[in-house]
């Protein structure tokens, strides 16, 4: 199936959230946390995002997690969940205040299965006693966020971004075997499967022409991860725009809506002027109102 067409199934029944001057949403996407082994790529930027979801509790904003926050393909839920207790800490605030939005994408594709992330999420064991006790309960992933201006009803659809790519997609099931069976040592290493757009500038480049050419078709800016690669619409290009990753080698990156604009922001450790290690948190592309991105009157 197409990305065009996967992309517009999404929006017509993506999950709504009406933006207005008091809204702050944060987007993250591809955490792909794992089990704490070698081949767990966030193991490096772990301190950074609880750091940063610190400051995102403390400011107020919602926590958009845009798919592939949990490595499925490679790994069992109860191994990351055992291994990421610090995170899981962080996140649940935002879920019991109801500040926390999560989606799937292709590495955690089961979550589009009430009956998985019930079995999965809703309870967890307790670390002292061993026994089950609530945990995410009551969350419902969905697959699209669609963030729409309260006062002039323009929207903004956000999506993992797998959509119609083949092996990402319809084939996801296919994928994750050979993931697990051979892909998931090669990575313990560095290599990274070639049906990956990470890895595969050609595949990358094509995923994102069908961004391109369905925000053109709906005259609806899009937002996905998926790529890894950040990306901030520059003056006149089509609204594209991509959250990143969090498992750059030195750094995590984020979109950010407040009130009406939206911003790309990076996180990383950097040295103070007392030669003292710290996260620092640097705007790298905005603020720009949400309207200079509306293609409804172009």
């Amino acid at each position: 199936m197409k990305t065009t067409t996967r992309l517009s199934e999404a929006y017509e029944g993506a999950r709504i959230e009406l933006i207005d001057d008091s809204s702050r949403y944060v987007i993250m996407s591809d955490c792909h946390r794992g089990d704490g082994s070698k081949s767990d790529e966030f193991l490096k930027n772990k301190n950074t995002y609880t750091a940063a979801l610190d400051y995102y509790w403390r400011s107020g904003f919602t926590y958009v997690e845009a798919g592939d926050g949990d490595e499925l393909w490679e790994h069992d839920f109860k191994h990351i969940i055992r291994a990421n207790r610090a995170v899981w800490e962080q996140l649940l605030p935002f879920h019991r205040a109801g500040r926390f939005i999560r989606m799937w994408g292709n590495h955690d594709f089961a979550l589009a299965d009430p009956q998985f992330v019930r079995q999965h999420l809703w309870n967890a064991k307790n670390v002292a006693t061993g026994e089950p006790e609530p945990f995410f309960d009551g969350l419902e992933p969905v697959e699209a966020v669609v963030f729409r201006v309260k006062e002039t009803g323009q929207d903004i659809l956000l999506v993992h971004g797998h959509q119609g790519d083949l092996p990402n997609d319809q084939a996801w099931r296919f994928s994750r075997f050979m993931m697990r069976a051979f892909w998931r040592y090669a990575h313990a290493f560095g290599f990274h499967s070639p049906t990956s757009p990470v890895a595969n500038a050609d595949k990358r480049h094509k995923v994102e022409r069908n961004y391109t050419k369905w925000i053109s078709q709906n005259r609806v800016a899009l937002i996905c991860g998926h790529t890894h690669r950040e990306r901030f619409p520059r003056d006149g290009a089509v609204p594209y725009f991509n959250s990143g990753s969090c498992v750059y080698p030195s750094h995590i990156t984020a979109l950010e809506i407040e009130g009406a604009k939206i911003s790309l922001v990076r996180w990383r450790v950097d040295p103070n002027e007392d030669a003292v290690l710290e996260v620092t948190r640097r705007v790298m592309a905005g603020p720009e109102p949400l309207s200079k991105f509306d293609l409804r009157d172009t």
